[in-house]
């Protein structure tokens, strides 16, 4: 992980460093080239490396860990695939896969949802909700805010600097995100979950108003 430029950063009560083997970290997928020739497996194996090294012989218990993580992600049978013959939710579950074969405390994700279809964010979030359930702790950041509002137990607002933190039903308002994302929102709640649409005006027609999903 990148050292901050200034300040620490603690995990579990301890300088990040001491407890790197008790993270995992999921990557944007646009960071990987998926043109390299290695297997599903392979990838899991990856997520081993901060335990014993790169340079090390995989082990029993390597191979058990990483084997399964892709069973808890429904990975297994696709385990001797080529990462790039897989789809995109497929691909996202591989790189989880990884984080999780170190058998994370912590799992660290990038926009895990970005560019994902509405069937496969949600086996995504179902996958990411049983792991939270069995104690691991998560933290994603995301642009999407139904995702925010319906599986996550607190939001991070930051725009340089924090602007503000606490529940989702606390924090998910139209001041707040404003100030967020730079410009005027309305917030809608249905169902459960929080919409964020953007005002765009016209300076051909200075009447007309419209709104988009922000993204």
């Amino acid at each position: 992980l990148v050292r901050p430029w200034q300040g620490e950063v603690s995990v579990l009560g301890k300088p990040a460093e001491e407890h790197r083997r008790l993270m995992g970290y999921m990557p944007q997928v646009e960071q990987v080239d998926w043109d390299f020739p290695v297997t599903v497996r392979d990838v899991a194996l990856m997520g081993r490396y901060a335990r014993r090294g790169p340079f090390r012989r995989t082990t029993k218990e390597d191979r058990e860990a990483a084997g399964q993580a892709l069973r808890q992600t429904g990975m297994y049978d696709q385990r001797d695939n080529l990462i790039g013959e897989l789809s995109g939710g497929q691909r996202r579950r591989a790189l989880l896969a990884r984080a999780l074969a170190n058998e994370p405390k912590l799992l660290l994700m990038d926009e895990p949802m970005a560019g994902l279809d509405a069937t496969a964010q949600h086996q995504l979030l179902d996958l990411l909700d049983d792991l939270r359930s069995s104690g691991t702790t998560i933290v994603l950041s995301t642009h999407d805010l139904s995702c925010v509002s319906a599986y996550c137990s607190y939001a991070v607002c930051l725009n340089r600097k924090l602007i503000a933190f606490g529940p989702p039903s606390q924090v998910l308002n139209e001041e707040v995100l404003s100030q967020t994302f730079g410009s005027h929102l309305l917030m809608v709640h249905l169902d459960g979950q929080a919409y964020a649409y953007q005002h765009h005006s016209h300076d051909d027609d200075p009447g007309e108003a419209r709104t988009d999903d922000y993204p």
